[in-house]
This record gives structure tokens, sequence and C-alpha cells, in this order.
């Protein structure tokens, strides 16, 4: 995997992180967070998957690497709902 082929792969999962946390209504962090919560998505969202026994919705292959997006996406909505339970604070 060549340099431009590894940037292509951050740029997609600071997507799909940014997506995730979109949805699941968290916005603490940047662009670096973004990229942390895609990658977790991802690895959370396929594991869920083959889990599950569900098939792959629309994989991008980047330097013979798969990119999963929709797992992505749904595996950083789940990663994110869960820390924001972990980490909210009581108002008062």
């Amino acid at each position: 995997m060549g340099l431009f082929e590894f940037l292509l792969l951050l740029l997609i999962a600071g997507i799909c992180g940014s997506i995730g946390q979109s949805i699941a209504g968290y916005s603490r962090g940047g662009c670096t967070v973004s990229i942390v919560v895609g990658f977790i998505g991802a690895l959370l969202g396929t594991f869920l998957s083959r889990q599950l026994d569900l098939p792959d919705l629309l994989n991008i292959t980047i330097g013979g690497s798969q990119f999963p997006i929709i797992w992505s996406i749904i595996g950083s909505v789940i990663f994110v709902v869960i820390i924001g339970l972990l980490t909210r604070r009581s108002a008062g």
C-alpha cells in the first residue's frame, strides 16, 4: 500500500467516523478522532456482521485492502453511543 492509498483510506475512515458521530449526536474531537472512530467502527461493524451472518455492504478496495463503508458507519454509531453512555456526566 502506497502513500496515496493510505491517505485515501484515512480520508474514507474519517468520513465514515464523522457520519457515525453525527448520527449518534457526539461532537467531541476533530479529524483525528473521526478517523479513529471510523477505523474502530469498521472493526466493530465487520465483527458484528460476521457474527450475525450478514452480507458485506459497499466494500471499497484500496491498495489490496477492503474497507466496509456501511458496516464502518454502523459500527461507529454503536461505538460512539457506548462511549457517550460511559462518559455521560450528570448536570447540576
